[in-house]
């Protein structure tokens, strides 16, 4: 099996260095990975109320959730990303674009096997956290799924993640004979009960933020999971990738648009309709608002360095010269890991003062 980033593309470009420091694409894959769990248990820490001794589960289950939820979302993001890149390199040239696409699907198989797990292993911790110090048994687990939402979310997006499996399965035996659309559209709607999962959602415009929310969940992962399934597959293909990130482009600014809007209507309106605090002084007195202000600084960061890919990269790949694409997009795909994390935490924070 080819690993990511060992394959030279027809320029030879073996000197590329994922964020300008990395030469192999597995490496930082891994790195990457370990940026969002450090970052998911860091922001946990910090901005976790103060424990009471045998009133709340111990540091496995309260850590152990985000991790998970974490790994999860990369999991289904990266799912939905690799389902993207057929559509993005098209079908005609199987040629040139098998060498990609062969180890894309097969990458695809890991990614929803990751997103099933930790699906599954959410539900197990969640019980134990309803429960601390009780023992957590298939009756509890099941019991828990019946009386919570989070349960029969997290249920439904592991039943999505091994169809997603499967369909990835009978991809890598019979290639794009099993539609991309399909395999893509799965994986998004897998995503869909993942609003369900968090606590931190109101009751006065519940379903206005439900639809929100599920349209910021979708959009982060089309464009984090595409993003970083071209920088890993097509940085050293310069021809397939002057091809690919165009069309990627105009996807990723509708993604940028309904995740900026989403994101920012949803977490105003927690803070608005909260009765302890007032705007905006709640955006640095409390937990909820701080993680708010810390995912804004991500996406900023990230919109910074997508103007650069606009104006340096992508006309130098156009024109046929090298561009420091992998270096670019490697930061990009590290700050987006780093800001999943903060959603999960997010997620789990409630509007109160630190």
């Amino acid at each position: 099996m080819t690993s990511f980033g060992a394959v030279p593309g027809p320029e030879g470009d073996a000197r590329i260095r994922f964020a300008g420091m990395l030469r192999r694409g597995g490496v930082f894959a891994a790195l990457v990975v370990a940026a969002g769990v450090v970052a998911v248990v860091v922001g946990s820490a910090v901005t976790e109320p103060p424990v009471i001794a045998g009133l709340v589960p111990g540091p496995l289950v309260r850590y152990g959730i985000p991790v998970a939820r974490v790994l999860l979302d990369f999991g289904a993001a990266a799912a939905v990303g690799l389902a993207l890149v057929p559509k993005l390199l098209g079908f005609d040239r199987p040629e040139r674009t098998e060498p990609v696409l062969a180890p894309s699907r097969r990458y695809a198989v890991w990614a929803s096997a990751l997103w099933t797990v930790t699906a599954l292993v959410s539900v197990v911790l969640l019980t134990a956290e309803l429960a601390p110090g009780e023992l957590v048994t298939p009756v509890a687990v099941w019991r828990y799924i019946g009386s919570i939402a989070a349960g029969k979310g997290l249920l439904l997006s592991a039943a999505c993640g091994a169809i997603s499996w499967w369909l990835s399965r009978l991809s890598v035996r019979h290639g794009e004979k099993v539609p991309a659309e399909l395999r893509a559209g799965v994986a998004l709607f897998g995503l869909l009960p993942l609003p369900l999962t968090g606590h931190a959602s109101n009751w006065y415009y519940h379903d206005l933020s439900m639809v929100s929310m599920e349209l910021h969940v979708t959009g982060s992962a089309a464009w984090a999971g595409g993003l970083a399934a071209i920088v890993l597959l097509l940085s050293r293909h310069r021809d397939l990738l002057a091809e690919a990130l165009p069309r990627f482009s105009k996807l990723a600014t509708w993604c940028v648009f309904v995740v900026g809007l989403s994101g920012i209507a949803n977490g105003l309106i927690e803070l608005y309709l909260s009765p302890i605090t007032t705007l905006p002084s709640s955006l640095w007195e409390t937990r909820y608002g701080v993680l708010i202000l810390a995912k804004a600084v991500c996406l900023a960061a990230v919109a910074l360095i997508a103007i650069q890919v606009r104006r340096r990269v992508m006309p130098a790949l156009a024109a046929g010269r090298r561009a420091p694409f992998a270096a670019w997009c490697g930061w990009e795909v590290t700050v987006l890991a780093v800001a999943f994390a903060v959603a999960v935490v997010l997620t789990r924070a409630e509007v109160a003062p630190f």
